[in-house]
């Protein structure tokens, strides 16, 4: 096979799995496998090259923390906070939206937001049903939250995980630059949520009354593995905030804490393990190996010229270009796919022109993470949901949803260019 027949077969390869992927006809791990291996059975790719296409620190990292997130949610602190923020709301429910929000944006900055909502919704359909209100504006209120908090860390949303990865940015690096435009997207957010469901979520005074009676300790279904699990957590999140001191990789924190839990709490390996989402660390696998082709054959390489042609080799133009690609992109098409593919194309460009790429990197978490909030298949967070909602008897429209989460997003977006502006641009108002 010539190199150009090579070039059209591996563009070809990658749309056809791209196009799979967004039609969701079948599942995304089965379909970016597939992808992978015909990469390798046509010559695209050597199974050597293959695997050093991989990254193992986010895997690494993803496995530890799915298997600490595992041990932890057996206690039952995740319920225990939410019915705690319920009490603090003192049952009002508009309050309790901004509560459970703000328990969800927090969780979802230490913990994976796929994780975090699986925990909170089924404790925000006990709250409805038992204030008889209707749970939408709570559910779309959690989903933008979930993706709003996993921006702001390292370990808070799989593009982040592979962005740090892939950089060596660090966990202390992700909360310096990214914490103080989630907090103001977040306000935003919320003041906008507030007025927009002020008169959908009403209740008497007697259903009040019933869920501020809820006893939180009655969630807690193990105090002793309760306390080993915040133990090793905290210490996790201690390890990834020194890490750069030790030289150790963010993948060799997670692990150590991973294993650290499974051996103090004498869980059993098996079990834990059936718990981890093999299927998404499988998907990683192989988008890593679809990339590592498109970069092995100068696709990437190719796709970066013509993107600093389009900008000018500008960083301000560039980094704009970054930020409103990767937010609108994100929206229509899973952002995990997407970055991988937009990570190699900045290394590229930062190559070609020399420019500084950590405004682009910067550009490159918030569209991704933020832009999932533009619709209901914008990220893995909102699918979920979706799932549950449709489960307990309130599905939520693609459309109903994206009438209020896309001009959010693009509010949020906004607030991200001024910031990245401000910040690394100069920009004087």
């Amino acid at each position: 096979m010539t190199a150009q027949t090579q070039v059209i077969v591996a563009v070809i390869i990658f749309l056809l799995t791209y196009g799979f992927i967004i039609s969701e006809k079948m599942h995304r791990m089965v379909v970016a496998m597939l992808g992978a291996v015909v990469f390798l059975l046509v010559g695209i790719l050597s199974q050597e090259d293959a695997i050093h296409a991989i990254d193992f620190n986010t895997l690494g990292l993803l496995i530890g923390m799915m298997i600490i997130v595992g041990i932890t949610r057996r206690t039952g602190v995740f319920e225990f906070i939410a019915v705690k923020a319920v009490k603090v709301a003192k049952g009002e429910p508009l309050r309790i939206l901004v509560l459970l929000s703000t328990v969800t944006a927090v969780a979802s900055a230490f913990l994976d937001n796929v994780t975090t909502v699986l925990l909170v919704v089924p404790v925000t359909f006990s709250i409805a049903q038992e204030m008889d209100v209707n749970p939408m504006p709570f559910l779309i209120s959690e989903i933008l939250a979930s993706n709003i908090g996993g921006t702001a860390t390292l370990i808070g949303d799989p593009p982040n995980i592979m962005i740090g990865s892939s950089t060596g940015l660090s966990f202390n690096d992700f909360i310096l630059n990214l914490t103080l435009p989630i907090v103001i997207i977040f306000i935003a957010n919320m003041v906008i949520l507030r007025f927009l469901y002020r008169n959908d979520l009403v209740t008497t005074e007697e259903r009040k009354a019933r869920v501020v009676a809820f006893d939180e300790r009655e969630q807690i279904k193990d105090w002793a593995l309760l306390k080993k699990s915040l133990f090793v957590l905290a210490l996790t999140i201690l390890g990834f905030i020194l890490h750069g001191l030790f030289g150790l990789e963010s993948a060799t924190i997670a692990l150590a804490g991973a294993i650290l839990l499974l051996a103090i709490t004498r869980e059993e390996p098996e079990d834990i393990l059936l718990h981890v989402e093999w299927p998404t660390i499988f998907f990683f696998v192989g988008l890593f190996v679809l990339v590592g082709g498109l970069e092995h054959l100068g696709i990437i390489c190719w796709i970066a010229q013509e993107g600093l042609k389009l900008t000018g080799g500008l960083l301000g133009p560039t980094a704009m270009f970054v930020l409103w690609i990767s937010a609108i992109a994100s929206a229509f098409v899973d952002n995990i796919p997407f970055v991988a593919t937009m990570i190699p194309m900045i290394k590229a460009m930062g190559e070609m022109s020399g420019m500084n790429l950590n405004p682009l990197w910067w550009s490159l978490a918030l569209g991704a993470c933020l832009g999932g909030n533009g619709t209901l298949i914008g990220a893995s967070a909102n699918v979920i949901v979706a799932g549950l909602a449709e489960k307990n008897g309130f599905p939520i429209s693609f459309m109903g949803f994206m009438k209020v989460a896309f001009p959010l997003m693009l509010i949020s977006i906004v607030i991200s260019t001024v910031y990245v502006g401000v910040r690394y641009l100069g920009w004087l108002f």
